[in-house]
């Protein structure tokens, strides 16, 4: 040992000491996931296709102004710090080489993401949350394969408005909206620094239940290479009360109403069949009548935005459609351990997910004990796929 010591290369002795106290302090690079193909094999490079082919990531990020020690404590203190996180988050969206990152929580966006993420060749997108509300959600593209042709953004607190301006049946619809909640869970996190009973105002009234300040952001990208071919790419953030469940819902139904009329604008502004991709966090789990929603467009109950009908915009989940599950998780603190976010697409013969990336089991040593950590900055995970587009 002593003279495996003395046959190192000489280093100064302020160098050594600094190199034994990050191996004792056990602190860790984050976690870089892997993109695992449909059959099963690791995807370290992009095999050569006819179709168009494309990296899809969403994460949220947790908003800097949600870290706080009383909010996480089984989380080392040092990950928590903004200094160390942001360039943990920037490590991590690196690693994933994504064509489009979708991200929420967004609250440093133009001082830290915006320009730190151009530098990696992303121009963005980005609205902020109504109100106070200091993060949001970005859209972050590589402009050299995609071209953005044409956006809209999303408020869900216009939702009080339909309900102020359309007839009394409309608002009798929507203070019928509170639906058993007793599917659906959230985690701990935003129970506290989110959202408190002193905001919510009377639970009574819809147009105080509707007005959460959540904000969703969509816009048609079109790839010219190896053939022309549009997609339309959304992001959103809904409430997260599961308490709530009958606003998550409306949110839900007023996203896929506005979805579907961004699709008809740009098929026939552009003359196109776009692919739809809808990621976020909906805070919902897995079956849960918004879950349910989004892959059926079908619902029995609750408020239906502006009175329209529904328009069918038929949906899968990829994770869903490449390991026939969700995964188990995507959320993860000693509060609460479950699927909240997911990456939607429109099926058809022309797209199809050909990977997803690989999210660990509840088992694995770099979650015990919940997240954030050194391995994973934020309480989530990121999700993802590989997708291939053919020509039709």
């Amino acid at each position: 040992m002593l003279a495996a010591f003395f046959s190192l290369p000489q280093l100064p002795l302020r160098a050594i000491t600094r190199n034994i106290v990050r191996n004792m302090s056990g602190v860790q690079a984050p976690k870089h996931p892997k993109f695992i193909s449909v059959e099963g094999a690791d995807i370290y490079s992009r095999s050569k296709s006819d179709g168009i082919r494309f990296r899809f990531v969403s994460y949220n990020i947790l908003a800097q102004v949600y870290v706080k020690s009383s909010f996480f404590p089984h989380s080392p203190s040092s990950c928590l710090r903004w200094k160390a996180r942001s360039q943990a988050i920037l490590a991590v969206l690196k690693s994933l080489e994504a064509d489009f990152l979708c991200l929420q929580e967004v609250d440093e966006y133009d001082s830290f993401y915006k320009g730190n993420l151009e530098r990696c060749g992303y121009s963005s997108l980005y609205i902020q949350r109504s109100g106070q509300k200091r993060d949001g959600c970005g859209i972050f593209f590589k402009h050299e394969n995609a071209e953005l042709i044409i956006e809209d953004r999303i408020e869900y607190n216009d939702l009080v408005n339909s309900i102020q301006d359309d007839d009394c049946s409309c608002e009798k619809k929507s203070e019928n909206v509170v639906t058993s909640a007793s599917h659906d869970v959230e985690s701990n996190k935003g129970s506290s620094p989110k959202t408190t009973l002193a905001d919510r105002g009377d639970p009574n009234d819809p147009r105080v239940r509707l007005k959460r300040d959540c904000v969703g952001i969509m816009a048609a990208f079109r790839f010219k290479k190896p053939f022309h071919h549009v997609v339309i790419v959304a992001n959103t953030h809904l409430y997260w009360d599961p308490e709530w469940a009958d606003v998550k819902l409306a949110q839900a139904k007023y996203l896929l109403s506005r979805l579907a009329r961004f699709k008809t604008l740009v098929s026939e502004k552009f003359e196109c069949t776009p692919s739809i991709l809808l990621a976020g966090d909906f805070n919902s789990t897995p079956g849960d009548k918004v879950y349910q929603y989004l892959i059926s467009g079908k619902s029995s109950s609750g408020f239906s935005p502006e009175c329209l009908e529904e328009l069918p915009l038929p949906l899968s989940s990829v994770y869903a459609t490449t390991l026939g599950r969700e995964p188990s998780f995507t959320n993860f603190t000693p509060g609460f351990t479950g699927t909240l976010d997911y990456i939607f697409f429109s099926p058809s013969d022309s797209i199809r997910p050909i990977s997803f990336l690989e999210l660990p089991e509840s088992e694995c040593p770099e979650v015990i004990g919940g997240l954030p950590n050194f391995s994973y900055p934020s309480d989530h995970l990121p999700i993802g796929a590989d997708f291939d587009i053919t020509m039709e």
